[in-house]
């Protein structure tokens, strides 16, 4: 078997040419771009403007800025690529997109989440004359969103080279059936595309590699494929002793599509030995990761993996990174997401886009159970220049091209199709929701569809027809609404028994972190009382199986959705930082087994001695005692699920543990003095968990911690900057607002600095930064040079602290520019 060269995919993020500002002629390939900035994507322009008010995006943009920006990027076509087809894919541009090449128009693409392709084949230069590909993006019609968006090209662009015959884009669809004796049957649909003048001859050899790289099974299969055809292939394959995929052995397997140009051997049409075919050329090679897995909602049981009930212990999340705004490095996501993973979380809705491609690999190789969403709004707008502008003409491509991208996810256990959309309530809603659903089933008929509404018990409410469409009916604030403010989601069970349900958004626990005010604060309570709805709510859930679980909003802060002076939602239980909120260790309480303890507030509070602090305990110990400076206050518990009478109709288990109340936190009352705070945490009467809160100094010394020593030089890798502001004794100083600077030097730069206080309005591009109860955070990008990088931290009257880090070279071709 011979072997020609193969499919090539580079990642194009590097060297490229930026304007912000609209301009006549930006796709001249001769303008003059000597003045235009040079950078490398991912980028998002509006991340480093100023926060204002005067900004037309206003709170739901976060009060930055948006425009038109043009980019730029020029190279010669390498020889060993002239004659081949050569494609560009933008994994995402925000937002009305053109691209040109060469002078020529490739297309225009509006939605801001979906990825998008074109073919640059036609009008390559055929000799050394340099190729000129051009970006226009215009964001400039705001308000168009609810959220942040970001501007410009804010995920990674990919070049691909190959053969005129080969794997289209997308173009493998794996589904996996189980069957009897612990065999699974694998049903692949690859469609190979020819864009040869004439006919070719299609030997598709298709492999599956376990998870660590063996060849576990294979399938040939021949076909002749016209000249300008697509043709897809079905073959079926069979497994026996599969790894599984679940949310806590996340196993991917490999498919790997080998296409071969030439005759199948005369003996047999379906053979596994390539070898075999006499003048065979090996053109494409084309992997798709994938895992094994059964899901199924349940009107009765819920969610079942593999059989298994597993209740959803979900977030929503919002797309943007914090202080690098839209454009968020892989490894910004990765620190996040093992953060949720830390509190007990196992599911993550992507509201209300479809996200960037490598954050469902993430959620694929950490086991999240995901809902992938399509659009915010249909027909009826939500803001001046939202979607709606863009709907009839684009709706169902965007859908489609949702669902081919990431139909091979074992992670996605569910698509929805909108979020509080204003036709839930419109008898015409219903034709509407059927086309999307369609194209939905159209592309992927193994999973559920939903829809999240908000408005299924309001006054004028989400109509049965509307509902009855969905395979799983999305519940958005169950007990917003008259009777089921208490009764939450029991009134829909006996009206409707067959109906499978999910709490597609519900309240979090939020606030500011290191925010203790005793009175409500915007959307939020008191910081001892604030917990009680979602309390509540959690209850009903996890003593539910019908309720097959609940993604909260939101599991991090984001930007916009808000109003000045606040630049960021404040819903989530972590910051933008990435720091934990006390919300954090309610749902870690109640989603974790590993003892745990919690205690807040803080317990600096000088002037206010003899003053009552309210301090709150999440634990999931059976009793915790309370003790300030060695006194007792107290030993406190509760029980949640009660054990009721168990085994002995006389021993109920955990007979001697006497609940101190019905909440699912634990709160004492105590007069301030200063000292230690410490909580002890027993089960069984054994201590497994202690914490303690202390009084501390004044600011004396700053701490910095990274979370990786050595970076991959890749132009990609991130380390996290956490700087902690000590008194004298070392303790973080939990009241601490000092301005931290940034001192870099060497190969890495960085870029971006937070604090997580939704009120502070410096830029996030910049080199220092104010501490915020204690801490702020600086993010550190690696360049493509293997070298040293040593960052210093320093705030006047402080002592500074320094950290060194290295990178080495990173050898896979698609980090390469």
């Amino acid at each position: 078997m011979q072997t020609c060269e193969t499919r090539r995919t580079r990642n194009w993020d590097a060297g490229w040419e930026f304007h912000l500002g609209d301009l006549a002629d930006g796709q001249n390939p001769v303008l003059d771009t000597s003045g235009w900035r040079r950078l490398n994507l991912p980028h998002d322009w509006s991340i480093e403007g100023q926060f204002s008010p005067e900004h037309p995006a206003g709170g739901g943009g976060g009060y930055l800025p948006g425009g038109v920006g043009w980019y730029r990027k020029r190279w010669c076509t390498e020889p060993a690529d002239r004659g081949r087809m050569v494609s560009i894919l933008f994994d995402g541009v925000y937002k009305n997109c053109d691209v040109w090449l060469n002078g020529h128009h490739l297309g225009f693409h509006p939605y801001g989440y979906t990825s998008f392709a074109y073919d640059l084949t036609p009008f390559l230069q055929a000799d050394d004359t340099p190729n000129v590909l051009a970006v226009r993006v215009d964001d400039s019609a705001q308000p168009d969103a609810r959220w942040y968006t970001g501007a410009g090209i804010y995920r990674h662009v990919w070049l691909t080279v190959t053969d005129p015959l080969h794997v289209a884009q997308w173009g493998t669809t794996v589904r996996t059936v189980q069957m009897s004796g612990g065999v699974f049957r694998i049903d692949v649909e690859t469609r190979v595309q020819n864009d040869a003048q004439q006919e070719r001859r299609c030997l598709l050899l298709t492999q599956v590699l376990d998870p660590r790289g063996a060849l576990v099974a294979e399938r040939a299969s021949y076909h002749p494929i016209g000249a300008g055809e697509t043709y897809p292939i079905l073959q079926h394959l069979h497994l026996e002793g599969a790894q599984l995929w679940s949310v806590d052995a996340p196993h991917m397997y490999t498919l790997r599509s080998v296409v071969t140009v030439g005759e199948p051997p005369a003996d047999t049409m379906f053979t596994t030995d390539l070898a075999k075919a006499s003048g065979g050329q090996i053109v494409d090679v084309y992997e798709t990761p994938f895992g094994i897995r059964d899901i199924r909602f349940d009107a009765d049981r819920g969610f079942l993996l593999n059989e298994a009930p597993v209740k959803i212990k979900g977030v929503c999340l919002h797309h943007d990174g914090g202080c690098v705004g839209a454009a968020v490095p892989i490894a910004v996501w990765e620190r996040r997401l093992a953060l949720l993973k830390r509190m007990g979380c196992n599911g993550i809705r992507s509201s209300h886009y479809p996200p960037a491609p490598e954050f469902l690999d993430l959620c694929d190789r950490m086991g999240f159970l995901v809902m992938d969403e399509n659009l915010d709004e249909w027909r009826r707008g939500k803001f001046a220049y939202g979607y709606h502008d863009y709907f009839d003409q684009w709706a169902e491509r965007d859908t489609r091209s949702m669902v081919q991208r990431d139909r091979n996810h074992p992670s996605i256990v569910l698509w929805s199709v909108g979020n509080e959309i204003p036709e839930q309530s419109d008898p015409e809603g219903v034709e509407v929701l059927r086309k999307l659903v369609a194209v939905v089933r159209q592309e992927d008929p193994t999973r559920p569809i939903t829809s999240a509404c908000d408005n299924i018990s309001a006054p004028t409410p989400t109509t049965l027809a509307f509902l009855a469409e969905l395979d799983v009916v999305g519940y958005n604030y169950v007990d917003r609404w008259h009777e089921h403010r208490e009764l939450m989601y029991s009134l829909d069970r006996d009206l409707f028994p067959a109906r499978k349900m999910i709490g597609s958004e519900n309240s979090s626990l939020g606030g500011i972190r290191g925010d203790y005010r005793t009175e409500a604060a915007g959307w939020f309570g008191p910081y001892h009382t604030r917990m009680i709805n979602v309390e509540q709510l959690w209850k009903f859930t996890a003593l539910h199986d019908y309720v097959a679980g609940d993604y909260i909003w939101t599991g991090i802060d984001y930007l916009g959705e808000t109003h000045w002076p606040l630049k960021n939602s404040v819903s989530g239980v972590i910051d933008t930082c990435g720091f934990p909120k006390d919300g954090f260790f309610f749902f870690q309480s109640q989603w974790t087994q590993e003892p745990m303890l919690h205690l807040a507030p803080h317990w600096n509070w000088a002037g206010r001695e003899g003053q009552v602090i309210p301090v709150i305990c999440y634990t999931n110990c059976e009793t915790v005692e309370l003790s300030l400076n060695g006194r007792s206050l107290g030993l406190k518990c509760y029980l949640f699920p009660r054990p009721g009478m168990t085994g002995y109709a006389w021993a109920p288990e955990r007979r001697n543990v006497r609940p101190t109340t019905a909440d699912l936190h634990l709160a004492w009352d105590v007069p301030w003095e200063p000292g230690v705070l410490e909580a002890v945490g027993y089960r069984d009467g054994v201590e497994v968990a202690r914490c303690r809160v202390e009084t501390t100094g004044e600011p004396a010394a700053l701490a910095l911690a990274v979370d990786l020593e050595e970076l991959c030089a890749n132009r990609q890798d991130v380390a996290h900057l956490t700087v902690r502001v000590l008194d004298s004794e070392g303790r973080l100083v939990p009241t601490a607002e000092n301005r931290v600077h940034f001192e870099v030097q060497g190969g890495a730069r960085l870029i971006g600095v937070d604090n997580g206080n939704p009120m502070d309005h410096d830029p996030h591009k910049a080199e220092s930064r104010r501490a915020w109860a204690g801490l702020c955070l600086g993010i550190l990008q690696v360049g493509e040079l293997a070298e040293e990088t040593r960052v210093t931290v320093s705030s006047e009257g402080l002592a500074p602290a320094t950290v060194v880090l290295g990178s080495q070279g990173c050898d896979d071709d698609r980090c390469q520019p």
